[in-house]
């Protein structure tokens, strides 16, 4: 059966920072050359902001260009920071605070903002709506489209009310297709469509694999006594260092005696009975991070993964048809752990591609001119200084290795004469079960520290149960003949959302999907040392309902 098909200038897939941004810089622009311009956002989440989890000090660097007005306009900017404290976690109960001389340049945050950017992507999709974009919530793209050329042609959302046999229901809603002279993918960290595309056109060929970490966090209304509103913590070491792996911990104090706080794990860890969101949990009952939550209740709970391989992983970003562009494409600045201002930019800039080939008479088909205007830009500038943190921090560790950061930020200004490659994949680097430390988690409190099932439910996680599973294996018995033997099937751990289990019964053991929790944090896609479980699209409106991550 054909499907239906809709006409747009621009179709663009995610309603994140960069995506919105693009959106809105489009329309400028077409008001500004008084160009009729139609602009599509389809967004998988219930709606703008459900699916956006960051943590996040915010560097408003790009909004001051996109909208130099953006007080007036009210948007969610509402907690300067006041002050940075770096911790040294040297143990459960130990710390030693860095002075700020010792802390990387651009790691510092005077001049940021402490934010909710599900509440940002908000705002932004306010102004868009305004200057005339469409947008689309609850509808997952679900397939790259390609004309006789074979460049992008535009998506095609999913289909609704299939169910998990693949036969339709009362509720059947078919696939759309949406058309468009140009498509840009903003899907965020890990894009399923994105990986797709850097298949198809050989993005990433020659470049450094991308790197990842997972994200976990957790949002808690403290004892005002205790809030000190604009204060930012980071820390690293302790609970990570025990086992030789790295990341970093977060505490903002957000408006109305709200704290964000997180623990950053990077992916490249190697002992397979690690668990991200145990550690996570081991971190908040270190004494700096306790004497906050004392008495306090935790009322929002999330995770997502983050593109952390900078300059050198940075794919190709042009293709015919589109643009890959935000964490789609890995834009987040590894020094500084901050994406939100780079995937705006690379949204901006690619609006402006957009419409210069829009105005063009011969338009091209690929907007090659999009890599120069990167490259030339203040986002290419702080992308390449930052180049050498991955390879610093995974061959040196995270005590050398930052070490390293910092003479390569404070002295050289991140323009060392050489550049260091990390070619290891994540996935490839975790030992076998048997060579590892088994690592023995306390059970939780369920005052300080919680399970993964009572925290998915603050997600407010949701996902039609009859419907294909999303969560798909290339080979089912990979799990339990390969996975479970070598590492102890890895994925029981690495997922903060209880998705995956080896269960036991008469028949044996296997692997079972609960795909219902899902997150759509990505890190099964990315960890998965067989590289067997590939993350696609469920049905749209899927997934969590963040109310201000």
């Amino acid at each position: 059966m054909e499907r239906e098909a809709m006409e747009f200038d621009v179709v663009i897939v995610g309603a994140g920072p960069a995506g919105l941004s693009a959106a809105c810089r489009i329309m400028q622009i077409a008001q500004e050359q008084e160009r009729e311009t139609t602009v599509c956002v389809v967004e998988k989440g219930s709606e703008v902001g459900a699916h956006v989890l960051s943590g996040a000090v915010f560097e408003p660097k790009a909004l001051n260009e996109l909208f130099p007005d953006w007080k007036d306009r009210g948007a969610p900017l509402n907690t300067a920071v006041t002050g940075d404290t770096f911790f040294f976690y040297t143990g459960a109960n130990s710390a030693v605070k860095l002075p700020n001389f010792a802390i990387p340049k651009p790691t510092h945050n005077k001049g940021n903002y402490i934010v909710s950017m599900a509440n940002v992507c908000r705002w932004l999709a306010e102004q868009a709506e305004g200057l005339g974009v469409e947008i689309y919530p609850g509808f997952a793209a679900a397939e790259v489209l390609y004309d006789e050329d074979g460049a992008v042609k535009g998506i095609a959302t999913g289909e609704m009310g299939v169910g998990a046999d693949g036969e339709q229901k009362d509720s059947y809603v078919p696939s759309m297709e949406l058309h468009a002279k140009y498509t840009l993918f903003a899907e965020g960290c890990r894009g399923h469509l994105g990986k797709q595309l850097l298949s198809q056109f050989n993005l990433d060929e020659g470049k450094d694999p991308q790197h990842y970490a997972i994200g976990i966090k957790e949002i808690w209304q403290i004892d005002p006594a205790k809030h000190e509103e604009g204060k930012v913590i980071h820390g690293l070491g302790w609970p990570l260092a025990e086992s030789n792996s790295s990341g970093g911990a977060f505490m903002y104090h957000a408006e109305n005696n709200e704290v964000y706080l997180g623990l950053i794990t990077d992916l490249n860890y190697a002992n397979p009975h690690l668990s991200p969101f145990e550690e996570f949990q081991r971190w908040k009952t270190h004494s700096e991070t306790k004497k906050y939550l004392e008495g306090a209740t935790r009322i929002a709970y999330g995770a997502r993964a983050l593109a952390k391989g900078g300059y050198n992983s940075l794919p190709k970003m042009h293709f015919p048809g589109g643009l890959l562009i935000g964490c789609d494409a890995g834009t987040l600045n590894s020094v500084k752990i901050k994406g939100n201002h780079t995937a705006m930019k690379s949204g901006m800039l690619a609006a402006e591609s957009v419409m210069a080939a829009l105005s063009a008479e011969n338009p091209v088909s690929d907007l090659s001119d999009y890599a120069t205007a990167v490259e030339a830009s203040w986002l290419g500038e702080e992308l390449y200084t930052t180049r050498n943190f991955s390879g610093f921090m995974h061959k040196f560790g995270y005590i050398l290795g930052a070490g390293m950061v910092w003479i390569d930020q404070n002295i050289f200004g991140g323009k060392l004469p050489f550049t260091l490659h990390d070619a290891k994949p994540d996935y490839a680097c975790l030992k076998k079960a048997s060579e590892s430390t088994k690592i023995d988690y306390p059970k939780p409190d369920n005052t300080l520290t919680f399970d993964r099932l009572s925290s998915v439910f603050l997600s407010n996680t949701n996902h039609e149960e009859d419907q294909p599973c999303h969560l798909t294996l290339i080979d089912p018995d990979v799990p339990i003949s390969q996975n479970l033997p070598l590492y102890d099937e890895p994925a029981q751990r690495y997922c903060p959302a209880g998705v995956y289990e080896v269960v036991e019964d008469s028949a044996g053991k296997r692997f079972q999907i609960n795909a219902q929790n899902c997150v759509h944090c990505k890190t099964c896609d990315i960890k998965d040392p067989s590289q067997n479980i590939t993350w696609v699209t469920p049905e749209g409106f899927g997934g969590p309902n963040y109310p201000n991550m």
